[in-house]
């Protein structure tokens, strides 16, 4: 049973019972709805206690049944609401540790409220671009007030229980537990038992703290606030209204407003790709043949080779989850420099408020440092982050070989080269893989963790609940140049340059892009992380490669020496100390007599045609790493792109947009851009897959 039912005197206890967080799926509602009714019937049962089991007392509705029928199926979430609700008997809600959507509406509905400490309490529907729809919107204003639950409701963000029970007036709970929450609950259920009426929180009058604030005004601003910070996300906005509603309009009309504005919701682009990305980030975890009880290895302390950008953003990852760090490097300079980046970026935290002093030196105490393999020998974790050649990393690896313990697991932070070739430098090619950390890799979320043809089970599920523990999105790809992440965006970038050959700005392009939703369009992105890192992959690659087209462009650019926002020139011009991009006349001139020498006159391009010939070459390339096993699912794309390269959040990833757009319209314009003789038409030619899943009506992420 997903909830169970037991008499304490006169009291009935329900218990929520569906691990991890007692979602309110199906099976959960009915045995609810059945068990007041059982309790209504009980001349015995004077009053009910309603609570959950573990470590919740309900998360909200059953992410498994997330667009389901079940979701549905009555009794529905607001059809339970207003089952506890009416009920004749005094409810009980006997709240700790996890109450948020579903569980905080189902918690509203009963008559009385007694919370533990430390109970994170949240509306958070807005984060999948819903607003909540069995009455959140109507019922928190009214037993908190309005100001700190549009705070609550638009924001999506937890509150702790006690600082919500210091709010002035609010009637969200009647106490707080100060021992052993049921026993507490079962005494306050006794004593509340012939209190009538019974206090329903739709009777109270959602009002502002201040009475004076005339209503409309406060909403109006409210709206000028909420409506600039979330431009392409429409689900703040609407929640704001639903607010709205619960102080204009009476109750069941607020509650009409909201059902409206859920379902109208339900049906936006931005929802369904943000729903997407909150499935995606979900099954990112599971490996289809690594079943989720396989051991893991200890990973009690970790090494770290190079004190570099990345060697220190590394480190700090474990550093920051408790986790000792000993940083090898092969100079005492190189070292000094690394250990003082990591303190400064520390002592910066501090300064803004972000990290206590005391974490400050808890975490600097877990670092150590050497210049000596032999003293890292013990890790259980060794992480390589040395310079992207495929003979530094045979040097290195074959010393990891010679001095790790047995049972250590060897990680490469390589970008784009050939694990299983690192592995083969080691007599134990089971422990090692890669685990491509993306810059600045103490910020970024997204670790692309890189299985090689000998990698042990152990060791992919070890480094995937690693990840999780410093807070890291974690993706597996196999292994290919580039893996899934750079693989795709070298078309992308490909793409940018023959814009440029044709007769785009680099300011143009970034623009499109940056209109489109990218934190960042290529041009800039390349001079943030520096031309000369994709020149040297270049040569290796197109070495490889001979026949591939590309623009020359990026390597006269290099040439110039202009490598990006560290030599203060790159794709544009930078101001010692700033980060803004300035127009450059150099590279304008350069773009200039390179289209000259191809003989090439520049044509005007949309933003467009833009847009789509880089976002669809990501999509075409993604169908290719699915087509060969790279990625093992469209949603592992499309999250390897929202959390390491800025795809626009509200359309979901590449693969989730071609969705978005309709495959058949993205082949057509694929057919358009081959026909271009600037450009590729060989790349153009649709992935298997892609051609396939257009024949059959299919689609990447349904």
């Amino acid at each position: 049973m997903t909830a169970s039912y037991q008499v304490r005197g006169p009291v009935a206890v329900i218990t929520l019972n569906n691990p991890p967080v007692n979602g309110l799926g199906l099976a959960t509602r009915q045995a609810v709805a059945a068990a007041i009714e059982q309790a209504e019937a009980d001349a015995a049962v004077q009053a009910l206690v309603i609570t959950g089991a573990g470590a919740a007392f309900s998360g909200g509705a059953d992410i498994k049944e997330f667009g389901s029928p079940k979701a549905l199926a009555e009794p529905n979430l607001l059809s339970l609401v207003l089952l506890v609700e009416a009920c004749a008997k005094p409810v009980v809600a006997a709240i700790h540790t996890v109450c948020m959507g579903g569980g905080l509406e189902l918690a509203l509905a009963c008559h009385y409220r007694i919370a533990a400490a430390g109970t994170k309490v949240a509306l958070p529907e807005v984060k999948l671009g819903l607003l909540p729809g069995a009455g959140g919107t109507q019922r928190l204003p009214r037993a908190l007030g309005v100001e700190p639950a549009l705070n609550m409701i638009v924001s999506g963000e937890p509150v702790l229980s006690e600082l919500l029970a210091q709010v002035p007036g609010q009637q969200l709970f009647h106490r707080m537990a100060k021992g052993d929450l049921l026993e507490e609950a079962l005494a306050f259920a006794a004593e509340v038992a012939q209190q009538r009426p019974l206090p329903r929180v739709r009777d109270l009058k959602a009002q502002l703290t201040d009475p004076q604030v005339d209503p409309q005004a406060y909403f109006q601003f409210a709206r000028n606030m909420v409506g600039a910070q979330s431009r392409n996300f429409p689900a703040p906005l609407r929640c704001l209204e639903a607010v709205a509603a619960s102080v204009t309009m009476k109750f069941d009309d607020g509650i009409r407003a909201e059902r409206e504005g859920f379902a109208a919701l339900m049906m936006t682009p931005e929802s369904k790709a943000l729903r997407h990305a909150f499935f995606a980030e979900r099954a990112a975890s599971k490996i289809a043949d690594v079943p989720s009880d396989t051991p893991l290895r200890k990973i009690e302390r970790v090494a770290v080779i190079g004190a570099g950008t990345m060697g220190g953003g590394i480190s700090m990852n474990f550093l920051n989850a408790g986790i000792p760090v000993i940083i090898l490097e092969t100079q005492q300079d190189a070292l000094d420099r690394g250990l003082a980046t990591i303190r400064k970026n520390y002592e910066a935290q501090v300064k803004k408020g972000k990290l206590k002093e005391d974490k400050f030196q808890q975490r600097m105490g877990l670092l150590s440092s050497t210049l000596n393999y032999a003293d890292i020998a013990q890790a259980d974790l060794v992480i390589e982050a040395v310079f992207e050649e495929m003979g530094v990393k045979e040097a290195v690896f074959k010393q990891l070989d010679a001095v790790m313990k047995p049972g250590a697991i060897l990680a490469s932070n390589t970008s784009t080269l050939d694990i299983n070739t690192i592995a083969q430098f080691t007599q134990r090619p089971q422990d090692v893989l890669g685990l491509h950390f993306f810059s600045p890799a103490n910020v970024m979320k997204l670790l692309e963790v890189v299985r090689g043809a000998a990698t042990a089970k152990d060791v992919l599920a070890t480094v995937m609940a690693l990840a999780k523990k410093i807070r890291k999105t974690a993706v597996v790809s196999g292994v290919c140049d580039g893996f899934i992440g750079n693989r795709m965006i070298e078309q992308y970038f490909r793409q940018a340059g023959f814009l440029l050959d044709e007769g785009c700005s680099p300011s143009q392009v970034d623009r499109a892009l940056e209109k489109f939703g990218f934190a960042m369009g290529p041009f800039r992105m390349s001079d943030l992380a520096g031309n000369d890192i994709s020149w040297a992959i270049r040569k290796r690659r197109y070495q490889e490669q001979p026949g591939l087209r590309y623009s020359a462009s990026a390597d006269r650019l290099c040439e110039l020496g202009r490598f990006g926002q560290k030599t203060q020139a790159g794709w544009y011009d930078y101001i010692e100390g700033k980060r803004e991009a300035l127009p450059s006349a150099v590279v304008a001139d350069m773009l200039a007599q390179h289209r000259s020498a191809l003989g090439i006159s520049a044509r005007s391009i949309s933003d467009d045609e833009i847009v789509q010939r880089l976002v669809f070459a990501l999509v075409n390339e993604g169908a290719r790493l699915l087509e060969e096993g790279i990625a093992q699912r469209a949603s592992d794309v499309d999250m390897v792109y929202l959390t390491g390269y800025g795809f626009p959040l509200w359309r979901g990833g590449p693969m989730c947009y071609a969705d978005t757009v309709g495959l058949f319209n993205v082949l057509q314009a694929m057919k358009r851009f081959a026909k271009n003789p600037l450009d590729d038409a060989k790349f153009w030619e649709p992935a298997p897959l892609l051609a396939r899943l257009v024949a059959e009506g299919g689609s990447f992420t349904g």
